[in-house]
């Protein structure tokens, strides 16, 4: 594979974002989001799925020039309506207001409605820390998810994420899918002509198999846990209180009506709200006690878990945020490597907007 700097990756996507009409700030933001996932490690969201947002922009499903409006607030909550813009955009401008009605009130909850993939839920949580609070994010997505014991497809990967700052200690950083494995990862082994470990998918007959075109057959994935002895339920309800917070509270579409990421499926002829929604909060942890007290146990949770006993075969106890801080300091220095279908679909990108792609490493 191929490797190529965080700069000349992000410079291109702002490229290919200012190609399709979005103002020089919001091309800028979207491409920070995308490419954030790539130096994290999380390649199933970063700029393998620009392509994507561009082909629903041709399909005239993603507006460009948003006007983005809280349209409905309370001291200490508000819904936003994206207009259809780049959930990468949408969502960080209802973080923001999350997080200012945190500063005055000490919480801020946002849910949003006719928004689009949003890109990867930490970026979003992770905006809190900037200013010392905890964030949380969830979206979400397009009905791939069969519940336990169903074969119909009624939910999303639907992740969470929270982000929790510490004091001498790098911050805790949960960021994960409500599924066993989110789809992007699927996409990434049918590159690779790869099958799918036992418990991601199942087929149409609501079979588990391991064929990573399971999905596009017709099958689905499956919520957190696989099956119901190995706790799939709990996934399932994970995934469906991220759909009701997301949608249900802020007008969104919800279960089988989230509209398809992927162009070439067009959206229910039926909707019950608008586009896709997202949910997201904002805590001063000086609402809850001091804060140099909370940094102070939150610096002695995060060494007591690291300097726990270890299983043998195991190098070390993680915590969440570790191996994507690890993957983001290996990626800055010695470049962010692509598959080549990625490759080839920039690549097709530069061409159709007459962009330079940039040279690899």
């Amino acid at each position: 594979m191929n490797k190529y700097s965080f700069d000349d990756l992000k410079n291109f996507t702002f490229n290919v974002l200012k190609s399709i009409g979005c103002p020089d700030e919001d091309a800028q933001l979207g491409a920070e989001v995308l490419i954030s996932a790539d130096s994290r490690g999380i390649d199933s969201h970063g700029v393998a799925r620009l392509s994507g947002y561009v082909r629903l922009w041709d399909a005239g499903r993603i507006n460009a020039t948003p006007d983005i409006k809280l349209v409905h607030e309370t001291p200490t909550t508000g819904v936003v309506d994206g207009d259809g813009g780049l959930g990468l955009v949408v969502a960080p401008f209802a973080m923001k207001i999350a997080m200012e009605k945190a500063k005055q009130y000490g919480s801020g909850w946002v849910s949003v409605r006719n928004s689009n993939h949003y890109g990867i839920a930490g970026y979003h949580s992770m905006m809190a820390l900037e200013q010392d609070m905890i964030g949380m994010s969830m979206t979400n997505a397009s009905p791939l998810v069969a519940p336990t014991f169903s074969k119909s497809r009624l939910l999303g990967t639907n992740p969470i994420s929270v982000a929790i700052p510490a004091g001498q200690e790098p911050p805790f950083v949960a960021d994960m899918a409500t599924t066993t494995a989110a789809n992007g990862k699927l996409e990434i082994l049918q590159r690779k002509q790869e099958e799918a470990p036992l418990g991601w998918v199942q087929d149409q007959a609501g079979q588990p198999t391991q064929n990573a075109f399971g999905v596009k057959e017709g099958g689905a994935l499956l919520p957190l846990g696989g099956n119901r002895t190995n706790g799939s339920h709990k996934g399932y309800a994970l995934s469906s209180i991220v759909d009701i917070f997301s949608a249900v509270l802020s007008g969104a579409n919800y279960g089988p009506w989230v509209p398809p990421f992927v162009s070439f499926l067009a959206p229910p002829d039926d909707p019950v709200g608008s586009g896709i929604g997202h949910f997201l909060g904002a805590m001063r942890v000086d609402a809850f006690r001091p804060k140099e007290d909370f940094f102070n146990h939150m610096d002695n949770w995060i060494r007591t878990f690291r300097d726990s006993e270890v299983i043998d075969g195991a190098d070390k106890v993680l915590i969440p945020g570790d191996p994507e801080r690890a993957m983001e300091a290996e990626r800055l220095s010695n470049g962010i490597p692509l598959l080549g279908p990625v490759e080839t679909d920039l690549k097709a990108l530069a061409d159709k907007f007459s962009v330079k792609f940039p040279s690899s490493l």
